[in-house]
Protein backbone atom coordinates (compact mmCIF):
# COMPACT_ATOMS: atom_id res chain seq x y z
CA UNK A 1 0.00 0.00 0.00
CA UNK A 2 2.95 2.68 0.39
CA UNK A 3 4.05 2.02 -2.99
CA UNK A 4 0.44 3.25 -4.20
CA UNK A 5 0.28 6.07 -1.88
CA UNK A 6 3.98 6.91 -3.06
CA UNK A 7 2.35 7.30 -7.33
CA UNK A 8 -1.03 9.01 -6.17
CA UNK A 9 1.16 11.63 -4.07
CA UNK A 10 3.86 11.91 -7.61
CA UNK A 11 0.79 12.01 -9.62
CA UNK A 12 -0.74 14.67 -8.03
CA UNK A 13 2.66 16.27 -7.75
CA UNK A 14 3.29 16.68 -11.94
CA UNK A 15 -1.05 17.37 -12.37
CA UNK A 16 -0.13 20.18 -9.87
CA UNK A 17 3.00 21.47 -11.49
CA UNK A 18 1.58 20.64 -15.03
CA UNK A 19 -1.25 23.15 -13.70
CA UNK A 20 0.67 25.78 -12.94
CA UNK A 21 2.82 25.89 -15.85
CA UNK A 22 -0.15 26.22 -18.17
CA UNK A 23 -1.74 29.07 -16.32
CA UNK A 24 1.66 30.85 -15.82
CA UNK A 25 2.82 29.74 -19.19
CA UNK A 26 -0.91 30.04 -21.00
CA UNK A 27 0.06 32.90 -23.67
CA UNK A 28 4.33 31.61 -24.13
CA UNK A 29 3.02 28.13 -25.02
CA UNK A 30 1.37 28.63 -28.31
CA UNK A 31 3.70 26.76 -30.14
CA UNK A 32 2.88 23.65 -28.49
CA UNK A 33 0.29 22.00 -30.95
CA UNK A 34 1.84 23.94 -33.52
CA UNK A 35 5.48 22.08 -34.29
CA UNK A 36 6.74 21.02 -37.89
CA UNK A 37 5.74 17.75 -38.73
CA UNK A 38 1.98 18.57 -36.86
CA UNK A 39 -0.91 16.85 -38.96
CA UNK A 40 -3.41 20.09 -40.20
CA UNK A 41 -5.83 19.89 -42.80
CA UNK A 42 -8.50 22.38 -43.17
CA UNK A 43 -11.17 22.84 -45.57
CA UNK A 44 -13.99 24.22 -45.94
CA UNK A 45 -16.42 22.11 -44.15
CA UNK A 46 -13.60 19.78 -42.88
CA UNK A 47 -10.96 20.10 -40.18
CA UNK A 48 -8.01 17.06 -39.45
CA UNK A 49 -5.68 17.83 -36.72
CA UNK A 50 -3.44 15.39 -35.71
CA UNK A 51 -0.30 16.82 -34.07
CA UNK A 52 2.27 13.76 -34.33
CA UNK A 53 5.39 15.73 -32.99
CA UNK A 54 3.67 17.01 -30.09
CA UNK A 55 2.44 14.15 -29.13
CA UNK A 56 5.66 12.61 -29.39
CA UNK A 57 7.50 15.49 -27.36
CA UNK A 58 5.04 14.71 -24.62
CA UNK A 59 5.58 11.11 -24.33
CA UNK A 60 9.58 11.74 -24.79
CA UNK A 61 8.79 14.42 -21.33
CA UNK A 62 6.86 11.89 -19.31
CA UNK A 63 9.12 9.01 -20.08
CA UNK A 64 11.86 11.28 -18.63
CA UNK A 65 10.04 11.72 -15.70
CA UNK A 66 8.85 8.83 -14.75
CA UNK A 67 12.13 6.62 -15.16
CA UNK A 68 13.67 9.27 -12.45
CA UNK A 69 11.08 8.61 -10.36
CA UNK A 70 11.45 5.37 -10.94
CA UNK A 71 15.40 5.87 -10.42
CA UNK A 72 14.81 7.75 -7.18
CA UNK A 73 11.78 6.07 -5.72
Amino acid sequence: MQNAGKYILFLGIVLTVAGLILIAGGDKLRWLGRLPGDIRIEKEHFRFYFPVTTMILVSLLLSLILHLFRKFF
